[in-house]
């Protein structure tokens, strides 16, 4: 009885002390991360995001910290955030410091493109906003899900050679080689990385698209617009003499969809390999 009663009290304290300690205030430095703590059920507790932060479309009105992906310590305490969780790498040492001078936790965090990568992600999140519990139901979710969408995307005989284009118009554009959020999506939804032999992303040239001779060509819907469409990319240097010009297999996708490896994972892989 007494050890009962004990137990019962500990579980008690232990609530207790997690309900005091979870953020009021938060502010998400992602599109990954602003969706996951959505799906977590903490959307209201949003004060600011970044300019990736597109979905669910309430947060595209959310206050941004900047209108590019420059952050200053200044203009994130400004929100009054009392947790700020941020992809690992986005803040410096010294903004991070000042930001714990100001009684504000930091929490970075690693994501790994990969479906084991989207369940760890998503657990670190739940466990940073205090909401473990509400994780493991969308852990348990996206299994299901991911499981399903692998089997009906088994079926599809196509594996078409993809080449993803970044682009913010002709001056900015890049390919996405080995070891890159695309190249994993592009697996995962059954084709091919057209880009071999490097890593990473690396300057888009004709004679790459060229010898990569993409069957598709996937670009972000951004990055899409930004080039003029499909007729202005039809008729870029090289393309026609690829089959992906040929054949005018130029798609685009919804960029924070494509590269989230979240809770829409399984909607992404869908979507993409309807594309083939």
């Amino acid at each position: 009885m007494t050890k009962t009663l004990h137990s019962t009290l500990l579980l008690l304290l232990c609530y207790v002390c997690s309900f005091a300690t979870a953020p009021q205030r938060i502010l998400t430095l992602s599109g990954a991360i602003t969706e996951t703590v959505d799906a977590l059920g903490l959307g209201n507790q949003i004060v600011a995001v970044d300019v990736t932060s597109i979905y669910p479309a309430y947060a595209a009105k959310l206050p941004r910290v900047s209108q590019n992906r420059v952050l200053s310590a200044e203009g994130i305490i400004s929100f009054s955030p009392d947790l700020v969780i941020a992809p690992e790498g986005d803040i410096s040492k010294a903004i991070a410091y000042q930001l714990k001078s100001a009684d504000i936790q930091v929490l970075s965090i690693k994501q790994e493109f990969s479906p084991n990568g989207s369940i760890k992600f998503i657990r670190a999140v739940a466990a940073a906003v205090g909401q473990s519990p509400k994780g493991e139901v969308l852990v348990k979710q996206l299994s299901s899900n991911l499981q399903q969408t692998l089997a009906d995307i088994s079926k599809n005989p196509k594996h078409p050679k993809v080449l993803f284009v970044y682009a913010r118009g002709t001056g900015v554009m890049m390919v996405a080689g080995k070891n890159t959020n695309m190249d994993a999506m592009i697996s995962l939804a059954g084709g091919k990385n057209a880009a071999q032999g490097f890593s990473n992303y690396k300057p888009y040239t004709t004679e790459a698209l060229v010898n990569a001779n993409p069957d598709l060509i996937l670009m972000f819907d951004f990055g899409y617009k930004s080039l003029g469409g499909i007729n202005s990319i039809l008729k870029m240097p090289g393309v026609s003499l690829t089959n992906a010009g040929k054949n005018k297999r130029i798609v685009q996708m919804d960029g924070e969809l494509l590269t989230g490896f979240t809770v829409r994972l399984p909607q992404a892989i869908k979507e993409l390999n309807s594309k083939w």
